[in-house]
């Protein structure tokens, strides 16, 4: 490396109270004799973006965690592209923070992203509590199968318990790549074909019976505790329902696999 120049450069800080703050860096730049091009120097408390410090694209980050894109940048006076921009930043270094997955026992359910049945898979980790790929075409079992490579061979094998609805597609992609796993149904939905099944009854036997009998027929209660993977459901369609009208599936899948993850 030879000696170039130096090149001033102004980067947004967190504010102070309602007063922005500004840094003004001096920034080496050097000429490499290997390929022959003109490099910056790496500055590591820079945000990808150059114009931000890290810093601020994770408090960015927090702030987007909780409201919208639009409303994170009125508040900021920044571009909504940029919001965008550093909140990526921020959830990719959330992930990267988190390691990589190697679950014991999974969830599996599937959240429609749009109208006209449009499906993607979402698997997690229910022993770490987090989310940890969302993916697929639709709920097939090829879908489910991109999964399972996804994952790895290794640590299919490893997988001991895989909590999923009555969808047959899971159920056969998760026996044919992951044989070990034994399969539980979540009992919500074993508790809804029953629940149907017992309206059906209930529904013959008033029309059945008349007057006084009628009317001390009992009502089921089907109110049945859905755990972690509902939880992740609903916190899935507050993300959608703040991102109405975003079409970036990337960032839904980063917003999706982030929502459990703690702040940085």
């Amino acid at each position: 490396m030879g000696w170039y120049d130096r090149k001033l450069r102004r980067v947004r800080d967190l504010s102070c109270g309602d007063t922005r703050i500004f840094l003004e860096l001096e920034v080496r730049r050097l000429d490499c004799r290997r390929c022959g091009k003109v490099k910056s120097e790496r500055l590591d408390f820079v945000a990808d973006n150059p114009l931000y410090t890290k810093r601020f694209a994770y408090y960015v980050g927090r702030r987007c965690r909780s409201a919208t894109i639009k409303e994170v940048a009125a508040e900021l006076k920044l571009d909504w592209h940029t919001v965008k921009a550093l909140d990526r930043q921020y959830m990719e270094a959330q992930l990267k923070r988190a390691g990589t997955p190697s679950p014991r026992v999974i969830g599996i359910d599937e959240i429609a992203i749009r109208k006209g049945h449009s499906y993607r898979i979402v698997v997690s980790d229910l022993i770490r509590g987090r989310p940890i790929w969302f993916g697929g075409k639709d709920r097939s079992e090829a879908s489910m199968g991109e999964f399972y490579a996804w994952l790895g061979q290794k640590k299919s094998a490893r997988l001991r318990l895989a909590v999923m609805d009555m969808w047959k597609p899971f159920r056969l992609a998760t026996a044919a790549n992951a044989p070990r796993a034994a399969i539980l149904f979540d009992k919500f939905h074993v508790m809804r074909h029953l629940g149907e099944a017992l309206d059906q009854v209930r529904k013959r036997e008033y029309r059945r019976l008349a007057g006084r009998d009628a009317r001390y027929y009992c009502q089921p209660d089907n109110k049945v505790s859905l755990g972690f993977v509902e939880g992740v459901n609903n916190k899935i369609r507050v993300i959608q329902r703040r991102a109405y009208g975003l079409r970036d599936e990337e960032y839904l899948r980063l917003k999706i696999l982030t929502c459990m993850l703690p702040s940085l």
